[in-house]
């Protein structure tokens, strides 16, 4: 079993964070130092940095404020953004977790609400600590997956390594969610075969048809120039490959950001926006990636890297995966695990499976993943646009309820 925090709202965490976040960019540099001047690795910084409002922040964040690793939260407001700080607020109260409230303008300036900040955060630390302990099941889990500075092994090595881990976890009863449906342009049809319902095979193809033509107007794709370096040849390798972390079990549902399945099961993550390609949607990126499987309930994310890639994240641990023996060897230090002795024939595909399950469970019961120990606290919000997930998309929900 897991050791875990048990939540009011009747989830489960693994970690027991106090969050500061701040609602505008405006907010941020006294933020950052209310966490700096704290100095304690279950303190951390999230943030949306916008003024205007936005539905999708304001979901995502929501679900960020009341995730089950997340045990309180004080929230940093200028006073003027159009961020809703009270409706924030008062979802993490009904959840059952503190929260305070600082706004810049009413309580003084810079060095006031920094001094005010340190004390409200250990307001709620303290209130935080006190939550009740209880134990968990491997099919409580969730579990994402994302995959970064990709090259021309990481769909040979890493990526179907976590692929076996995923099989390994869904057939537990836990939930997985994978992602990039940029990265999957030329899988729909292989995907709608794993589908639990022909409705659900329809809208899986659909995800990746908006992508593509999202990438297509935006003039640019997933297959950046950093993959074509690493020795990727072409979109549909990538794809394949991005692919491969997703196994071989059926595919649940489709989810978007901030919405939490409702049972176990493997899930689709549509990250893309909804509607026709606006400028200021930023392009996809590793770190916006994991806040949305995170927001999705995610517990630990796996992520696979060829190049190398040294990021984290704020709330939930995230463990590294490298697919390249050699920049295992270069980048040792920031990996949780080396899928590149694969290619040396120094261990096979399922032999990395099984490591990387029982990675994810070591740092479900209490280690730290590499990054965590780097104190990496990654956190990217941005704006972008959805519309609710179609009614074919979640044919798991009926017999969750």
């Amino acid at each position: 079993m897991i050791p875990a925090w048990q939540r009011k709202d009747g989830r489960k965490g693994i970690r027991n964070v106090v969050a500061v976040c701040y609602l505008v960019e405006c907010a941020h540099h006294v933020a950052r130092r209310i966490v700096d001047r704290i100095g304690a690795p279950d303190v951390q910084l999230i943030g949306f940095p916008g003024c205007y409002p936005n539905a999708y922040a304001d979901k995502v964040m929501r679900a960020i404020a009341t995730h089950p690793n997340l045990g309180g939260m004080v929230i940093v407001s200028l006073g003027c953004e159009s961020f809703n700080r009270a409706g924030l607020a008062k979802a993490v109260r009904e959840s059952g977790r503190p929260v305070e409230t600082l706004v810049i303008q009413e309580v003084g300036g810079t060095a006031a609400t920094i001094a005010e900040g340190i004390e409200a955060v250990e307001r709620v630390r303290a209130e935080a600590d006190r939550a009740e302990r209880t134990e968990m099941a491997v099919d409580e889990l969730v579990i994402g997956t994302v995959c970064g500075g990709s090259d021309g092994t990481s769909g040979i090595t890493a990526n179907p390594a976590v692929g076996r881990a995923f099989d390994r976890l869904v057939g537990e009863g836990a939930t997985c969610l994978f992602e990039e449906t940029g990265e999957l342009v030329g899988c729909e049809a292989i995907m709608a075969d794993r589908a639990v319902t022909p409705e659900l095979g329809e809208a899986l193809k659909e995800s990746v048809a908006k992508a593509e033509r999202y990438y297509t107007v935006m003039g640019f794709g997933s297959f950046a120039a950093g993959n074509a370096e690493g020795g990727l040849t072409t979109q549909e390798e990538k794809s394949m490959g991005a692919y491969s972390k997703s196994g071989s079990s059926p595919i649940s549902g489709i989810v978007k950001p901030g919405d939490v399945p409702p049972a176990g099961g493997l899930y689709l993550l549509d990250v893309v926006p909804d509607g026709e390609p606006r400028f200021g949607f930023p392009n996809i990126s590793d770190n916006a990636e994991i806040v949305e499987l995170i927001a999705c309930g995610a517990h630990i994310i796996l992520f696979t890297t060829g190049r190398g890639s040294v990021v984290g994240s704020a709330i939930s641990p995230v463990i590294k995966i490298c697919a390249n023996p050699e920049t295992a060897r270069r980048l040792a230090a920031d990996m949780d695990i080396d899928a590149g002795r694969i290619l040396e024939d120094a261990a096979t595909i399922e032999d990395v499976g099984t490591e990387i399950y029982n990675r994810t469970l070591a740092v479900a019961k209490g280690e730290h993943s590499v990054s965590e120990a780097l104190g990496h606290q990654e956190f990217i919000l941005t704006y972008k646009s959805f519309e609710p997930i179609g009614p074919g998309c979640l044919p798991t929900r009926a017999g969750a309820a």
